[in-house]
């Protein structure tokens, strides 16, 4: 299965995105009521910064306390963000953020912003493609 396929089933208004110079605590705020792991920063519309995730989040707040939550976004994200593109498979990128230990990958097709994938998208999309695999796979034995 191909990650566009993936986004094709997702709502692609689903992005959340934050500016640069919020606070971490409207960011969490966000996430919270969101219900998500990660808020793509974007200073301007179809690019991004970078992406703050709860795990950034949590990492400083046990470092510094509660006053990171005063700090800007942008002191805490991920600047340096691995992407995909449409045409990746699903196992591919299964494999980029297993070994990379994160779980959300912004898809860029030219170089824009067109969604954002979660490991839980992508390992539910490789298990419906197996349990699809092994039902044809039934149906030959069987002779069906």
């Amino acid at each position: 299965m191909l990650i566009g396929q993936i986004l094709k089933e997702k709502d692609i208004s689903d992005i959340v995105t934050i500016g640069p110079d919020m606070t971490i605590a409207a960011a969490t705020e966000l996430l919270s009521s969101k219900k998500i792991g990660a808020i793509i920063v974007q200073s301007q519309a179809g690019g991004f910064d970078g992406i703050l995730s709860e795990r950034d989040v949590v990492r400083e707040l046990g470092k510094e306390g509660a006053s990171v939550l005063k700090r800007k976004v942008s002191e805490l994200m991920t600047e340096k963000l691995q992407t995909c593109v449409l045409d990746d498979t699903a196992l591919a990128v299964l494999e980029r953020m297993s070994s990379g230990r994160f779980r959300h990958m912004p898809v860029v097709d030219a170089g824009k912003l067109v969604g954002l994938v979660s490991i839980g998208d992508v390992v539910s999309a490789r298990l419906a493609q197996l349990a699809m695999e092994n039902s044809a796979l039934e149906g030959m034995i069987m002779g069906h």
